[in-house]
């Protein structure tokens, strides 16, 4: 065995004396911690730069299909994926967001952080991922992890014999509901317009028991307490609101990829995705991305780590070439 560990204070002074790395991984969440981790081991000088480390993590409350570590706090496995990355002594460098990524004339890469700080790399791995849409109604931040969810795969385990609310009348609304059958006792769906969604997907509903649908229904207010207990809805039709008790509310009105930083850069899809093949290469050479911010379409912690060290090692051989 060998060590690749290297002493702390030495680390901590990384950012200040070096501004040139082989390979540059811009976000910290689970794709860019674990692309940073084989990159590591792998041999390669990398560095990590992102405003905080933890990504849509931030937004689970409890994570329970993580292959290996059950029923832990979505914050809890952030710890343990950066504290992993840190006995390796992968430096990552927080406090501080990208404002600017460019291609330079030799083939390098040049990010600059909002305090103006410069850094290039030979490869750059892009994992900002992507945010949730939100209703933006009071109480949907106070109880956000209390009740209110943004990822049904995620969290539907933990609603079991509860009553939930599903908002948003798209595929991803849609596939909640089925997917929260096997878990609710009652689901109902809150849409302010008519249903989106594939009717291939809405026929499936005769076999969901105990399903009421709202819709030209508006969510005005999550209501709770120590944690959410229902919603004060409005019903376009009537003018009239009302109160509808739940114990869970599932968002499912599609997430903003993060992808501003390069859209000048690579080719992005209709949804603002950055298109990669197979090993998470973009249609800039020396360019990879990888998780929630691509094109992939299942928005999973297991699958964004998974892409992050196809990226890395895609990068690594990519890096390794040039030399």
């Amino acid at each position: 065995m060998f060590d690749i560990s290297v002493d702390k204070k030495q680390e901590s002074n990384v950012f200040n004396t070096q501004t040139h790395f082989e390979m540059i991984i811009v976000g910290a969440g689970p794709a860019g911690l674990n692309a940073a981790l084989y990159a590591k081991r792998k041999g390669i000088d990398v560095a990590v730069f992102s405003l905080d480390v933890g990504g849509q993590l931030h937004n689970t409350s409890q994570v329970d299909n993580y292959l290996g570590i059950m029923d832990v706090l979505g914050g809890d496995l952030s710890k343990k994926f950066e504290a992993h990355c840190e006995s390796l002594g992968v430096p990552i460098k927080t406090g501080h967001q990208v404002e600017s990524i460019i291609r330079l004339r030799n083939g390098n890469f040049e990010i600059t952080l909002d305090n103006e700080f410069k850094y290039t790399s030979v490869a750059l791995i892009y994992t900002l991922g992507g945010a949730p849409r939100t209703l933006q109604v009071p109480g949907e931040d106070a109880y956000a992890n209390k009740g209110v969810s943004y990822c049904t795969t995620c969290d539907a385990p933990f609603f079991k014999d509860q009553h939930v609310v599903v908002a948003g009348g798209g595929n991803s609304a849609a596939e909640a509901v089925i997917d929260l059958a096997a878990w609710a006792k009652k689901i109902t769906v809150v849409h302010r317009s008519q249903w989106r969604a594939d009717q291939i997907i809405l026929d499936q509903f005769k076999n969901v028991p105990n399903l009421e649908i709202f819709l030209e229904t508006q969510i005005l207010e999550v209501l709770g307490e120590t944690m959410m207990t229902g919603l004060r809805v409005l019903d376009k039709k009537t003018n009239t609101e009302r109160i509808i008790k739940a114990d869970g509310l599932f968002v499912e009105i599609g997430n903003i990829p993060k992808s501003q930083l390069v859209k000048e850069l690579v080719d992005l899809n209709e949804q603002g995705e950055v298109i990669v093949n197979e090993r998470q290469e973009t249609s800039l050479e020396g360019l990879y991305a990888a998780g929630d911010v691509t094109t992939q379409i299942d928005k999973q912690i297991i699958i964004s780590a998974a892409e992050g060290a196809k990226a890395a090692l895609a990068a690594t051989n990519y890096i390794n070439h040039k030399k």
